[in-house]
């Protein structure tokens, strides 16, 4: 597992994380506080608190395809 951090200052920037976390295969979640929602779900993302740095827990296997996912999250960094 996989942990970064990132922002979501916008709703073009969810429509666009949504899209990338829709294109891998593993789980991905988002967490705020105590609240932990599933990154494939854009009303789950709504439901948190977007005025504060958001933690993702990628879940993948393979390290070489979990490094090109962290990569592409990197224009969301907090």
């Amino acid at each position: 597992m996989k942990t970064v951090m990132i922002s979501l200052k916008s709703i073009d920037d969810v429509k666009s994380f949504v899209s990338e976390v829709s294109k891998v295969s593993y789980d991905v979640d988002l967490s705020s506080g105590r609240y932990v929602v599933d990154a494939k779900s854009i009303m789950g993302i709504f439901s948190l608190d977007l005025s504060h740095p958001i933690k993702v827990e990628i879940h993948c296997a393979d390290s070489n395809e979990c490094a090109d996912f962290v990569e592409k999250l990197a224009k969301f960094g907090a």
